[in-house]
């Protein structure tokens, strides 16, 4: 009966992807002070489900496609940004709105996912 309910689905879509792209930024600004470092960004969850970043193949496992390295398989890019001198594109304040950003989509992930269960919670008389 409560099997494949999307919206828990989504949510946890969504909280994953957050997890994720924060884990690439905090990468970037690991690596500010890096010569030649390329900062690197993953599309964001609405423009994933939405289909505009697909690539054209879906990683079904985590082995899979792009995920040799145990990662989750969805693809990162290199930031258009511009370089400093010794070749490193990070810019520490822009990864910190990114990461503002991030955080904004993790928490409302985790409201979607608490509305939802306050929902179902009540439909079944155990609010």
């Amino acid at each position: 009966m409560f099997q494949g309910l999307n919206v828990f689905k989504a949510a946890h879509a969504m909280a994953t992807h957050a997890g994720e792209r924060q884990a690439l930024v905090a990468q970037n600004i690991a690596n500010a002070d890096t010569p030649g470092y390329k900062a690197r960004d993953m599309h964001s969850f609405a423009q994933v489900f939405d289909g505009e970043a697909a690539s054209g193949m879906r990683a079904s496992r985590a082995g899979h496609l792009n995920a040799q390295d145990g990662s989750s398989g969805r693809p990162s890019f290199e930031s258009e940004s511009p370089t400093d001198p010794n070749g490193n594109s990070v810019s520490v304040e822009l990864e910190m709105m990114k990461g503002v950003e991030i955080k904004r989509e993790h928490d409302r992930a985790l409201a979607i996912y608490k509305s939802a269960l306050t929902v179902l919670r009540t439909s079944l008389g155990r609010a």
